[in-house]
């Protein structure tokens, strides 16, 4: 029954809790430890993992941009192209920080989409 709770049915594009990084140990590690690959301001962490599904971390401060809008827009653009990048990457944690001034929008997600690719090779 759809849009019944407890439905145990998992969603293949989804951005669940297991696909977040949330804990800040994880996020102190991939900053310390982690691969670092800058591409047009986006600054990204990433690691590979022994199994489970990609994870993503977003890093973004009042210094990118000063109203919330405009930082809930950056990180809606940014996990989207996540959502749409996610079956190709594997095992992979990403943390992600967007350049100071950046716009959401379109273009950034294609621009993320980019970035996210890159990172399968």
């Amino acid at each position: 029954m759809p849009g019944v709770l407890g439905n145990s049915k998992q969603a293949r594009f989804g951005l669940g809790a297991e696909k977040r990084l949330a804990r800040k140990a994880d996020f102190e590690r991939l900053l310390r430890e982690g691969a670092r690959r800058s591409r047009s301001g986006f600054t990204l962490f990433f690691m590979t993992r022994a199994e489970g599904p990609p994870r993503l971390g977003i890093l973004i401060s009042r210094k990118h941009a000063a109203r919330a809008t405009v930082r809930n827009g950056i990180k809606r653009s940014i996990r989207e192209a996540f959502r749409l990048e996610q079956a190709a990457l594997g095992a992979l944690d990403v943390l992600v920080r967007p350049p100071y001034g950046a716009r959401p929008g379109a273009a950034m997600r294609e621009q993320m989409r980019e970035l996210f690719a890159g990172l399968r090779q």
